[in-house]
């Protein structure tokens, strides 16, 4: 494992910003501070031939700008929706920022993904470490999250998180990288295989707000559970496509399992998706339009697509649903890898 150390650039705030390049066997990742985004992602075809399988930008000013689709972030405190921006937790109110109307998507206004996060490099990981006060964003409690970056020479590029918080709060993290397996800038992603180990999906309403329902995928054009070319029912989907969560098959809570596993036939790439969360949104990438992002590659609709590893959406509106909540004594843990390799 080598990792190196690069200035990537200075926020309108005047706060520094670096990449980490972990490099391990035949896969490169580099991630940076600013959102602890991913920015790549480098691996071989079956021919020896190495591609970048993530999309993104090639500046921090692109990074802070408002056409960022969240391209490789740490989405928090709560990833995916909260319905209309407003939850109770103990009996009292908060009210979020309705950034999506008419739900909170992804953090707020300045989520996570908008913060520097110290990192440090600790032996064969780098480290990023964020302290979010009081109040952040209408979050109740300090809260103090980590993620940690691995990568192996199996291909597994590792997200360990922790957090820990002063007084009780929601709290649901996730990475929200977009893959093509292809290439980042190979175009559409129809004709690549997804199969997503989940019987059940979460029901949503037009605003992609959680009904509360838990839905069979079986018999569906949600039912992905063998190897589906992505691009195979999506017009059968409701709105523009694949943007939903499903509920992953796991032997017990909290364990490592197998969500889903993507490949391109084309290039033989294969990306395995392993995770303790009990969630995985699988997202087509169906509000991405015209966006000018690596060397000038431009990005549309289906031309990449994510696997969110986390909680339900809405949880903390959905007594049913997979707690999200933390106390004080708590410590959160998550696990999630993408494994790459070959057909």
């Amino acid at each position: 494992m080598a990792i190196t150390a690069t200035h990537f650039g200075t926020t309108r705030d005047g706060l520094d910003v670096t990449a980490f390049t972990l490099e391990c066997g035949s896969v490169k990742a580099r991630i940076m501070n600013y959102g602890a985004t991913v920015l790549s992602i480098e691996c071989p075809d079956r021919d020896g031939n190495v591609a970048d399988v993530v999309c993104g930008f090639d500046t921090l000013s692109e990074y802070q700008s408002d056409i960022n689709p969240y391209f490789g972030a740490c989405c928090g405190r709560y990833a995916n929706r909260i319905a209309q921006g407003q939850f109770t937790l103990d009996g009292k109110d908060y009210t979020l920022a309705v950034n999506n109307a008419p739900n909170a998507l992804h953090g707020g206004l300045v989520g996570f993904d908008k913060k520097v996060w110290d990192a440090e490099i600790i032996g064969d990981a780098v480290k990023m470490t964020l302290v979010s006060p009081d109040g952040d964003e209408g979050y109740p409690g300090t809260l103090t999250v980590s993620v940690t970056y691995t990568l192996s020479a199996e291909g597994e590029f590792r997200l360990d998180y922790e957090a820990t918080t002063d007084r009780k709060t929601v709290l649901n993290l996730t990475n929200h990288s977009y893959f093509n397996l292809g290439g980042h800038n190979s175009g559409s992603v129809h004709d690549q295989l997804i199969c997503i180990h989940a019987d059940r999906y979460t029901e949503v309403d037009e605003h992609s707000t959680p009904t509360g329902n838990l839905l069979p995928v079986e018999g569906t054009e949600m039912d992905l559970t063998k190897p589906t070319p992505i691009g195979k029912r999506i017009a059968e989907v409701q709105g523009r496509g694949y943007d939903h969560n499903y509920c992953i098959n796991q032997a017990e809570s909290g364990a490592l399992t197998l969500a889903a596993v993507a490949s391109d036939p084309q290039s033989g790439r294969r990306m395995e998706c392993w995770t303790t969360e009990p969630g995985v949104q699988f997202y087509a990438a169906n509000y991405v339009e015209n966006v000018t992002g690596k060397g000038g590659a431009v990005y549309n609709i289906q031309e990449s697509f994510c696997l969110e590893t986390q909680h339900w959406p809405d949880s903390p509106n959905q007594p049913e649903f997979p707690t999200t909540e933390l106390a004080p004594g708590e410590v959160y843990t998550q696990t999630s890898i993408y494994k790459f390799g070959l057909e």
